[in-house]
């Protein structure tokens, strides 16, 4: 979603596309028609019935219909994990395989705002072979064009062979949408965009409709878009030419398939009937495409790639015109960025302990209870969920707000619905008798330590009440390597005694939390220690009231400014530092530390195993914005020069 959510895409654009799509293209068989996010095409497929879905499976098998890249969401390449872009892709490509029993072949990413070279590298190991990249600095596509260099091999930087090289088609122009696909003039191509046709609600700006296709005009109309159409293959090594049909939400109207296939079969029927102009043209899928580009010149599947240059590196940061740089997405929306990444080890600590799970509830008929069914499904809601956000107008912070919400709800609800997979999977795992295992979802097994209210809100510590019975911390360990972790948890008072998983006195530490900068909270404490625990491992700790702890306590120094302390803390050391402070001291057994009395900020590291000293120094700066109409937003980075280097102190 972008002005729109999914589900109202969907209701109101989406499903009368592919409804469409079924009946227009078994009516002539020359027509071809591309489609790229299963999150859309599955969730019209479940609604359709069983003659439409074999009408589907003869389009594609006869070539007609072609999916291509095939994952959930056309993501964006700047801000996702790539965890996540794999898993967007593995979720797209099970559902096709089976759904449809098909695999796609090539990529097509027309709309992320600069193409990172890892998602080329992912479609490699996926198995592709070709793709397909629209939003390139305007300079670059410009430079590229003048050497035609547009199609290349993609090769990643580190690679010294060419195991990782893949097909790549960059688009020369400004936009994918038809004025600026069939050749250089906007003008012109916009006059054979048929949805534009007079009467209708889209217009062509620049003032010029497009005329329907007649005996009387089919002529000149024809010459005016092959001429288009030779001027774009000059910015190409071969005679095979890609000019792109559509736009955001086209073809949801029965009337514009029409208008489109009748009046493009006109134009290509009367071309091809004239040997003199030395032109076929067609319908065609992007894997058409390629298959033609590479029989032109010569790549078999066994011939080198010398026929088209090897170019490494990224395309990024995206501009697409004047100095419109696309940086600022790159910091949009922070909060929902960060609950991606949130989800996103939920998800991975899920799936582990599941599987675990899932195995031992095979072993027994005991603990058949198991709900594996439901979890699978909130795992699986969870997987598609996370792939939605990767698109790019999500995780890049540029959707309305209302669309926004949306997207930071689907999260939440899926981090709530793992956090469930995570406790009712480690109940069976950490039980002994694993006859004793009793599922009941009214009362869950385990608690989570961190309690989050709604999708924009901060997630809380639990404060664990203690008593002289000890509370069971459950930690998990969901890498594949031994890990030593600081842990640290809320409780309710401070005399504390921490048990290992094998029964032994553990030392903690136990700081203040705080109410506001000055205050301590005496509801609450934090209690720190390092948890040792194996690959994949849980572990259980016991947490239980002492009248005598033999914990740390944190001691504090404090330095305010123009205020002072209201009164003596009863628990903890707190000391004042004066005004007069030169530097504050941070030091343990590997390094010391400097830091400015003044500003709080890291200004010199000694590192004692060579005995030498690091000069630091750290600002923080802000950029204004352009006094221009065009401002700094969602997308665009547009500063009013260098930065500022302020500091702000606060009373």
């Amino acid at each position: 979603g972008w002005l729109k959510t999914f589900d109202d895409y969907f209701r109101d654009q989406t499903q009368h596309i592919l409804n469409n799509m079924v009946i227009k293209l078994q009516e002539d068989n020359r027509r071809k028609f591309m489609w790229s996010e299963i999150s859309y095409f599955s969730k019209w497929w479940d609604g359709i019935d069983g003659q439409k879905k074999d009408a589907v499976k003869r389009l594609i098998k006869d070539g007609q219909f072609e999916i291509v890249t095939g994952g959930w969401v056309m993501p964006d390449e700047a801000s996702p994990h790539y965890f996540a872009l794999i898993d967007q892709l593995i979720e797209g490509h099970q559902w096709l395989e089976k759904n449809l029993g098909v695999k796609p072949k090539s990529g097509w990413a027309i709309d992320p705002f600069g193409h990172s070279p890892t998602m080329a590298y992912l479609l490699k190991r996926t198995g592709f072979s070709n793709m397909l990249i629209q939003r390139v600095h305007y300079s670059v596509k410009k430079h590229f064009a003048t050497q035609k260099t547009l199609e290349f091999f993609w090769r990643q930087n580190w690679d010294l062979g060419s195991s990782t090289d893949i097909l790549c088609h960059m688009m020369p122009f400004y936009s994918y949408d038809v004025p600026h696909t069939c050749g250089p003039d906007p003008k012109i191509c916009c006059q054979f965009d048929f949805k534009r046709l007079p009467g209708g609600r889209v217009s062509c700006p620049w003032r010029v409709p497009p005329e329907a296709i007649h005996a009387g005009n089919v002529q000149h109309r024809a010459w005016m878009i092959l001429d288009q159409y030779r001027k774009k293959s000059k910015l190409f090594r071969t005679k095979v030419l890609l000019a792109p049909l559509g736009d955001d939400f086209r073809y949801a109207e029965s009337s514009e398939w029409d208008q489109q296939y009748q009046n493009y079969q006109k134009l290509f029927d009367y071309m091809n009937s004239q040997p003199e102009w030395h032109v076929k043209a067609q319908f065609g899928t992007l894997s058409d495409y390629f298959e033609a580009l590479r029989k032109e010149s010569g790549l078999g599947e066994k011939s080198s790639n010398s026929f088209f240059p090897v170019l490494s590196g990224d395309f990024f940061t995206y501009a697409d015109r004047d100095h419109h740089y696309w940086s600022g997405y790159f910091t949009s929306r922070p909060f929902y960025k960060r609950l991606d990444r949130v989800l996103e080890s939920y998800l991975r600590a899920a799936e582990i302990l599941y599987s675990l799970a899932l195995v031992q509830s095979s072993k027994s008929e005991k603990i058949s209870v198991f709900p594996s069914v439901d979890n699978y499904k909130l795992l699986s809601e969870a997987r598609r969920n996370l792939g939605l956000f990767q698109h790019h107008d999500a995780i890049t912070g540029t959707s309305k707000d209302w669309v926004v919400v949306d997207y930071g709800t689907r999260l939440f609800h899926s981090i709530m619905n793992l956090k469930k997979v995570i406790i009712d999977s480690a109940h069976i795992l950490i039980l002994k008798d694993k006859g004793a295992y009793n599922y009941d979802l009214s009362t869950p097994f385990l608690k989570m330590d961190d309690v989050q209210s709604s999708q924009d809100s901060l997630p809380r510590k639990m404060v664990i009440k203690l008593t002289s019975q000890p509370r069971y911390l459950l930690i998990y360990n969901p890498t594949e390597q031994e890990r030593f972790s600081v842990v640290s948890v809320n409780v309710n008072l401070p005399r504390v005694k921490l048990l290992s998983p094998l029964g032994k006195p553990v030392t903690v530490q136990i700081s203040a939390v705080w109410d506001g900068a000055t205050t301590v909270s005496h509801e609450a404490y934090q209690v720190s220690f390092v948890a040792h625990l194996p690959p994949l491992g849980l572990g259980v700790y016991q947490l239980l009231e002492v009248q005598s702890s033999e914990a740390v306590l944190a001691n504090y120094d404090i330095y305010m400014r123009n205020s002072r302390q209201e009164k003596p803390d009863k628990l903890f050391k707190i000391k004042e530092m004066q005004n007069s402070v030169d530097n504050i001291i941070l030091e343990n057994s590997y390094m010391k530390l400097w830091f400015s009395g003044m500003s709080g900020l890291l200004e010199k590291i000694n590192t004692k195993e060579d005995g030498k000293n690091h000069q630091m120094k750290v600002e923080f700066s802000w950029y204004g914005t352009t006094s221009n109409r065009d401002k700094s937003g969602a997308y665009l980075f547009l500063p009013d020069g260098d930065a500022k280097v302020n500091f702000l102190f606060t009373e």
